[in-house]
């Protein structure tokens, strides 16, 4: 079911919002050689204790995932592109790490995602691949308006993907936000303009452009949830999350 939220709910999802581009702000700027990704996991949960908020991840368990996820944040590096699981691993000069957040302050959710690369030996193609996310991701909130339709959306996302010669996997994508972290409707990376749910004013949605260098194919790990490509290429993934209104889309998830 799709729900929209009206201008007070939108505006009660503001420190969720807020509060998810800070935390994401800070673990980027702490991560560094030889940090290891269960540390990550253990500087957002400080924060989510301080700020008494509730991770959408510790218990989540969707059909997809061996077992309960038992992390606050998904740390996924160089290959793995999606819900990496957190574990002993030291990161090292030139990783490409992705990190996934999603909480509940007060009742509503955020989700938002950022790539970077670890340390000073940063190659051209991780960097480059970086940048197409972050462009897929702002020309598909720039989409985000109303009278256009999901296809809109889809569309704009995809067509950087292909004008860079990249493959677009539609299994996973953006998805609805509120209540809780995944509802309707899905929103896939690629699409045809036009077509799908016409967007209306309320519609709070988490734009999500994850791009594979070599493929459009997923394996999944042992542990049950990290996913990587099947070619060994590196992913990078993006995301914020984003209101509808009258007027220009609202950022909810916005770093400063």
């Amino acid at each position: 079911m799709i729900e929209l939220r009206t201008p007070q709910e939108i505006d009660e999802m503001r420190p969720a919002g807020r509060f998810v581009g800070e935390v994401l702000t800070d673990l980027a700027s702490r991560v560094k050689v030889g940090t290891n990704l269960l540390e990550i996991d253990r500087w957002a949960h400080e924060h989510i204790r301080r700020r008494g908020a509730e991770s959408c991840y510790i218990d989540y368990h969707p059909s997809f995932g061996a077992s309960p996820f038992g992390y606050v944040i998904c740390t996924s590096v160089n290959d793995a592109v999606l819900h990496g699981l957190p574990h002993d691993y030291a990161l090292r000069d030139g990783d490409l790490l992705s990190l996934d957040f999603a909480v509940s302050v007060d009742g509503w959710v955020a989700d938002s995602a950022i790539s970077m690369v670890v340390g000073e030996k940063k190659d051209e193609g991780d960097l480059e691949l970086i940048a197409l996310t972050e462009e897929a991701l702002a020309r598909g909130i720039d989409a985000a308006r109303p009278g256009k339709r999901l296809g809109d959306i889809s569309a704009a996302i995809g067509a950087v993907a292909h004008a860079a010669g990249l493959r677009v996997n539609t299994q996973f994508g953006g998805h609805g936000v509120g209540r809780t972290m995944h509802g309707d409707p899905h929103v896939p990376n690629d699409g045809r303009g036009g077509r799908g749910l016409k967007l209306r004013p309320g519609l709070v949605i988490a734009i999500e452009p994850w791009f594979m260098a070599g493929t459009d194919e997923l394996r999944t790990d042992p542990d049950g949830w990290t996913l990587r490509s099947v070619d060994g290429s590196r992913g990078a993934h993006s995301e914020h999350t984003v209101a509808i209104t009258d007027g220009d889309p609202i950022v909810l998830t916005a770093r400063g």
